[in-house]
């Protein structure tokens, strides 16, 4: 019996090829983009899963209360991971760390920029690092111990083995030996670097961090396997209380523990507590995989009811003969297992052929997990469940048919399987539409992001690194550069413009309430500095070598000194770090983080020495021959170091590269979804037309036209199109406003993006549906009438 369903499947998928076709190819799509998606979900929940001590590894956070507003993050005392591991024997292992920096390493002629941390000795440890070369044991014993990937080991050295002992100058100012050598690290560790280097010497480097009361690096921590985090937790609310006594007794930080296996995905804190972070687009896009999904599966059973006239009279036989509803359900079923097996193979090919363009879009390193149970437990899951839905309702309405009535040729459906026919398309059209909507919403929102005025001018914006004998020749290099062609101004900031996570608490003015614990962000500058960002003064001046005491004056920007309470600063009395000094200048507000955060009270101070980066404006359309200027006079006064430098405005551009990843993403799925709903459309409509056949032919021969036929038939499908409008049009309101709170500056929500989806589904469906009303409507009467 199941080699004849097989062959009488195979017969139906030969006979009617367009029908197999469309069907194979929208599951084939739905599939495929379910398939992309579950490999960037599984790429995601494993950033940071991947230890084996995972279950036990935690970040050190700090809730830091000031000003009636809690701030979160990940800065630390640098001395903390040893007084921790001192204190607490519920810690196995503790390690300070500090990463994302890129230093300039040389060996011989050899000289590259490479990205690196500073760690504890626990790290190797901790983190379950594999060696290729040296000992976990001795490999971070030294100030001067230098523990390199096994990449670099073959650039500078050419194998592991060769690299051990061997010396690299760092910075162009001290030596480091080579103690180890690791494996590079894979794809999806959450901390990427190509060496490490000892904490001791991290903190010999930057004495500032031996004291309580400054915060920068991380710490992290390994647990006892029966240690409980919430006892640990309740501990070290509570530790640094009596260690922070010269900042004053309203300084309030709390410390909790954050599980490495959350740190990724749930990076956002408001007010002190979890808000999210990437975990958002990983609940986004499952929802977008089930959606597209969805609508490929409504597509099926649209197409697979509209061909169900055609195989009536199969089923009245088959029921006249004896056979029973089970069965033929077991058919029914088996043809779409079938329809969907083929679809699932299509789709696998479909990922292989599109995966590397993925992979650039979301700048991943994702491959078909062919050698892992998971996946093929995922494509089985695939198969089962997508078959399963797309297959229910058709097997299901076929087998219920009554047999004498469809032997008569008097097959009609009730109100009820119209309805639910009609609900399946509404439902196709309001998940298409929150994709569109929502897609819409997205590109405005990162429109507005590239177009807005950031309060300075970051186009022609060049930023390079002061490092080496750049800084103390910085004057001469300012001078000649200013000299050469296509260059407008030259300074320097401690910070990257882009980003200031640098505050402090340590300052105060005249009125300042003494008990008050308030956080400003502050940076250094050079002379030419708001020349040089282009920003705008509302009173005051920049800082000038014409007056000696700018060195303990300030800048503050608006946000500040609404803070402070000052109406003109300018001239005021102001203390930062125990340094009086007086305001100079008032700035308007410029965004010095990202348009997630509300711009923040900032304190600018004249730095004595270039530190940070350096920061040229080019004249516009100069760039080119600007950049080679700098890159000539660069190399010549500091021949130890690369040139690099960045585009602010690129820069600025990869802040935003999730979102932009998104919304490249949402509009790819939204494409897809419409075209797939078109396809049940399509046949729906297909169904629709064979049905009303005869009725479309009476009209005819009663004088009807061609164009009130097709009115007739496509206003049905209007009205389906329009409670969809109706249905969606608040949903997306609401899940795109909530999208948007994730930003301090954002768009409005207008109305005429749910009139423009509208006028898109409208204008689509009719499309779609006027190949077949247009088909019906030409019908030759006759013919269509002739059974009479």
């Amino acid at each position: 019996m199941i080699r004849n369903y097989v062959k009488i499947s195979l017969r139906n998928l030969i006979r009617n090829q367009a029908f197999s076709a469309i069907n194979i190819a929208g599951l084939a799509l739905g599939m495929a983009s379910s398939l992309l998606i579950f490999l960037w979900i599984q790429d995601e929940l494993r950033i940071g899963t991947h230890y084996p001590n995972a279950a036990h590894l935690y970040r050190v956070m700090e809730h830091e209360i000031t000003d009636g507003q809690i701030v979160t993050d990940d800065n630390t005392p640098g001395i903390l991971a040893d007084e921790l591991k001192k204190q607490f024997p519920e810690v196995v292992y503790a390690a300070g760390f500090s990463g994302g920096e890129d230093h300039v390493l040389s060996v011989g002629d050899k000289v590259a920029r490479q990205s690196g941390c500073f760690v504890g000795t626990d790290w190797l440890t901790m983190y379950s690092i594999p060696l290729v070369a040296g000992s976990v044991k001795t490999a971070l014993n030294s100030p001067t111990s230098l523990v390199i990937s096994k990449k670099l080991a073959e650039i500078y050295f050419g194998n592991a083995q060769a690299a051990l002992g061997k010396s690299i100058r760092f910075d162009n100012r001290n030596d480091y030996q080579v103690t180890a050598v690791f494996e590079n690290q894979p794809a999806h560790s959450p901390d990427q670097y190509d060496f490490l280097l000892n904490w001791e010497g991290y903190l010999k480097r930057e004495p500032w961090l031996n004291k309580w009361d400054n915060y920068g690096p991380g710490t992290r921590l390994q647990l006892r396997a029966d240690a409980d985090p919430n006892r640990l937790n309740a501990k070290l609310k509570t530790f640094l209380k009596g260690r922070n006594k010269d900042i004053g007794p309203n300084f309030n930080i709390e410390m909790f523990l954050q599980p490495e296996t959350e740190a990724f995905l749930y990076s956002n804190f408001k007010n002190g507590h979890r808000d999210g972070g990437r975990i958002d687009y990983v609940r986004l896009f499952i929802i977008v995989a089930v959606f597209v999904l969805f609508i490929a599966c409504i597509n099926f059973m649209n197409l697979a009811t509209a061909r169900s006239v055609k195989r009536a009279r199969e089923v009245g036989v088959r029921k006249v003969v004896g056979a029973e509803r089970s069965s033929l359900i077991g058919q029914f079923m088996g043809e779409a297992m079938l329809l969907t097996t083929l679809s699932l193979g299509l789709a696998v090919g479909l990922v292989m052929l599109v995966l590397p363009v993925f992979n650039q879009l979301t700048e991943k390193h994702l491959a078909l997990p062919v050698d892992q149970p998971v996946f093929w437990a995922a494509l089985v899951g695939l198969l089962i469940g997508t078959g399963g839905v797309a297959g229910s309702y058709p097997a299901l309405f076929l087998s219920s048919l009554n047999p004498v009535r469809v032997l008569k040729g008097a097959l009609r459906f009730g109100a009820s399987a119209q309805l639910f026919r009609r609900g399946l398309v509404v439902f196709q059209f309001v998940l298409s539409m929150l994709l569109i909507s929502g897609t819409v919403v997205i590109y405005q929102q990162l429109r507005y992001i590239q177009t807005k005025n950031l309060g300075y001018d970051r186009e022609n914006l060049i930023s390079i690194p002061s490092e080496g004998e750049i800084a103390q020749k910085f004057m001469l290099f300012k001078a000649e550069l200013l000299q050469s062609p296509g260059i407008q101004a030259v300074s320097s900031m401690q910070t990257n413009p882009l980003y200031n996570g640098n505050t402090t608490e340590s300052v105060s003015w005249t009125g300042k309430d003494p008990s008050a614990v308030i956080s400003f962000n502050n940076t250094a500058v050079g002379y030419d500095f708001a020349k040089t960002l282009n920003v705008k003064f509302i009173r005051g001046r920049d800082f000038s070598p014409d007056f000696r005491t700018d060195s303990t004056n300030y800048l503050i920007n608006e946000a500040a000194a609404r803070r402070m309470g000052y109406k003109d600063p300018v001239g005021q009395p102001l203390t930062f770090w125990n340094k009086p000094g007086k305001i100079v200048g008032l700035i308007e507000n410029f965004h010095f983080n990202s348009l997630h955060d509300p711009i923040k009270p900032l304190i600018i101070r004249l730095a004595n020495r270039p530190f940070g980066n350096i920061l040229i404006r080019t004249q516009p359309g100069q760039t080119k021959q600007a950049l080679a200027s700098i890159e000539a006079l660069y190399q010549k006064l500091n021949p130890k170091f690369p040139f690099t430098y960045s585009f602010v405005d690129t820069e600025y551009e990869k802040l935003y590269r999730s979102e932009t990843v998104v919304g490249t993403l949402s509009t790819l799925f939204a494409v897809l979804a419409i075209f797939i709903a078109c396809l049940g459309l399509f046949g729906l409509a297909a169904f629709m037309a064979e049905q009303r056949t005869k009725e479309i032919g009476v009209r005819k021969v009663l004088g009807a036209s061609v164009s009130s036929i097709v009115t007739l038939l496509s206003q049905d499908f209007l009205k389906l199109v329009l409670i969809a409008i109706v249905i969606a049009s608040p949903l997306a309101w609401y899940a795109m406003n909530r999208w948007l709170q994730g930003f301090a500056y954002k768009i409005d929500i207008d109305w005429w993006v749910f009139a423009l989806t509208g006028l898109l589904s409208v204008g689509i469906a009719l499309l779609t549906v006027s190949f077949q009303s247009i088909k019906a409507a030409l019908m030759n009467p006759v013919k269509s009438l002739r059974s009479e």
